[in-house]
């Protein structure tokens, strides 16, 4: 796929995501959450990552609800530099943010997206940020922690994306509709 075929279908995607109305938007992060709950996920206790949802994402916030509620510790992504598509992932506190735990020891990162496949492949934004960020993950064969898990609407969905070299594949997919991926096998 060309990076004018990306390119067009960001747009495509981003502006299907936007058109989600509240309540079908609402709806639809309360299935994500419960089918979340259903795989077991958050575990208590752990360490996981999302993101505060903008320009139409699905909202974690249901599942960060949860996860607080079972003890676990929430990191979120910080843009450290832009141009360098480099973050990092920090703890909540106060008006700023407590440094987080090394991306390498989390154990379940919620994922925003604009479109996947059922594959695990995902179409970010186009910057980078995580595919950099969880890098080693394509290196590891045996600790496959921490699991990149996507959160996205039904209508995200499309039936192929190319798999580039630098793409870090998810483990899975949550929508308001079901589990796509390795995760949907997961019980």
């Amino acid at each position: 796929m060309t990076e004018d075929a990306k390119a067009g279908l960001r747009r495509r995607l981003r502006a299907a995501r936007r058109a989600v109305g509240d309540a079908e938007r609402a709806a639809a992060a309360a299935a994500v959450d419960a089918a979340l709950a259903r795989l077991g996920l958050p575990r208590p206790g752990s360490r996981i990552a999302a993101y505060r949802a903008m320009d139409g994402e699905l909202d974690p916030l249901p599942v960060v609800r949860r996860a607080l509620a079972l003890g676990c510790t929430v990191h979120f992504p910080v843009i450290e530099r832009f141009r360098a598509a480099r973050m990092r992932f920090a703890r909540p506190e106060g008006a700023g943010f407590a440094p987080g735990d090394a991306a390498r020891w989390l154990d379940l990162v919620l994922v925003p997206l604009v479109g996947f496949d059922t594959e695990g492949r995902r179409l970010g934004m186009g910057a980078g940020f995580y595919d950099r960020h969880f890098a080693f993950l394509r290196r590891r064969r045996v600790w496959h922690r921490p699991r990149l898990l996507g959160l996205a609407f039904e209508l995200q969905r499309v039936p192929r994306l190319p798999a580039d070299r630098h793409d870090v594949p998810l483990w899975g997919i949550v929508t308001e509709h079901g589990v796509y991926g390795r995760a949907g096998s997961a019980r």
